[in-house]
């Protein structure tokens, strides 16, 4: 389960205003992360470690630099959930290991609402409503589960080494 405060964004959010492409020259992941959102005040004011990102239709459109999801995963952030997700945002933030949240009425949970997310559905603990997400595939529960694609394939090289040995 996941719990924290909601950090609202609209629709169209780009890779651009997750990190800019200015900041892509930095060495790590760390040295970009504190520019993450560097041009949202909602974001630099509000966000603590563990906070829910919320947004509308088309997050993470734009460029398919995986730096994005990667510093929100670095600064803390426990989950995107939004009404839709640009394809290829989406696969990287999987990898990633930063779980996204498909879910049909995202729009109407408002900013510095405290959201839980449980297996089916959301719980506003600001509101006391609830919303319907969509369920994630198994097999992509299981990558989340691991942190990301690089942990959940050595998981299961190691599972099968020690099968075979």
């Amino acid at each position: 389960m996941i719990q924290g405060k909601v950090i609202k964004f609209g629709k169209n959010v780009d890779t651009d205003q997750i990190i800019g492409a200015h900041h892509l020259t930095l060495p790590t992941i760390p040295a970009m992360a504190g520019y993450a959102f560097e041009n949202h005040d909602n974001f630099i004011n509000n966000f603590d470690r563990g906070d829910i990102i919320v947004g509308k239709e088309n997050f993470g459109c734009g460029s398919s630099r995986e730096q994005a999801p990667a510093v929100l995963k670095h600064r803390g952030v426990a989950a995107v959930v939004a009404t839709g997700f640009a394809r290829i945002f989406y696969r990287n933030a999987i990898n990633m290991g930063l779980r996204l949240i498909v879910c049909p009425d995202a729009g109407e949970i408002k900013e510095l609402d405290i959201l839980r997310i449980e297996k089916d559905h959301l719980v506003n603990l600001t509101t006391k409503q609830q919303y319907r997400i969509d369920p994630l595939p198994p097999f992509i529960s299981q990558i989340l589960d691991h942190g990301g694609i690089v942990a959940y394939l050595q998981g299961k090289r190691s599972f099968s080494e020690s099968i075979c040995s």
